[in-house]
C-alpha cells in the first residue's frame, strides 16, 4: 500500500536498505503505481540510505554494521505481524529472516554492538550494507544506479565513521561523478 501510495503521489522515495533484490521490487512497485496514476515514473526520485563500512576487514565491518539488520528486521515484523508471513505481495528475502527474532530494544537502536540481534545471520548484513573495500562499495552502487536508484545515503554507526567517509570523499565520490569538461566562452 505504501509503495502504491508513493508512487501515484509522491516525488520521491527513502528505501532504508542497500538489497538490490528488494530495491528492485520497491522501485517496481512505486514506479508502476506512477505509471498507473498517468504519471512519468521517472519522477518519483529514489533514494538508498544504509550502513558503508569500507575495509578490507568484511567480517569485522559486518559485525559493526549487524545493528542495521536488526533494526529494519523490527520494523519488517510489523509489516508481518499486519499483513503476515506468507503474503504473495512482499518477498520472502526481506521476511524469511526474522523468524529467529525475539524482541527489540529500543534503548540500542541504530548501534553497533547491540545485544538484539544474535538473529541476524551474515547474509542479511551483506545484502543490506555496503561492505568491503572501494571497488565492492562502487559495485553494489553501480548495481543499485542500474534498478534505478537516483541517491544514496550512508549511515556511519560504527568505528569505521572516518575512514569510510574518507574513502568516500577521496575515491568513491569521484569516481562515481560525471566528468564535466570546462568550458570557455567562445562567443565572445
Amino acid at each position: 500500500k505504501a509503495l502504491d501510495l508513493i508512487g501515484r503521489t509522491c516525488d520521491g522515495f527513502i528505501l532504508q536498505l542497500a538489497d538490490p533484490a528488494i530495491a528492485a521490487w520497491t522501485i517496481k512497485g512505486v514506479k508502476d503505481a506512477a505509471a498507473a496514476a498517468g504519471r512519468d515514473p521517472a519522477d518519483v526520485k529514489v533514494c538508498v540510505a544504509a550502513p558503508a563500512y569500507v575495509s578490507d576487514d568484511v567480517p569485522y565491518a559486518r559485525d559493526q554494521c549487524r545493528w542495521f539488520g536488526g533494526m529494519v528486521g523490527n520494523h519488517v515484523a510489523d509489516i508481518v505481524a499486519r499483513y503476515g508471513a506468507d503474503d504473495p505481495n512482499i518477498p520472502s528475502a526481506l521476511t524469511d529472516y526474522i523468524k529467529g527474532r525475539e524482541g527489540y530494544d529500543y534503548n540500542e537502536h541504530g548501534q553497533a554492538g547491540n545485544t538484539h540481534t544474535t538473529f541476524v545471520p551474515d547474509e542479511i548484513v551483506d545484502r543490506f550494507c555496503l561492505l568491503g573495500p572501494v571497488a565492492a562499495q562502487l559495485d553494489r552502487l553501480h548495481e543499485l544506479a542500474e534498478l534505478g536508484v537516483d541517491q544514496f545515503a550512508i549511515y556511519l554507526q560504527h568505528d569505521g565513521k572516518d575512514e569510510t567517509l574518507r574513502q568516500y570523499g577521496e575515491h568513491v565520490i569521484p569516481a562515481l561523478a560525471e566528468h564535466v569538461r570546462a568550458k570557455t566562452d567562445t562567443a565572445s
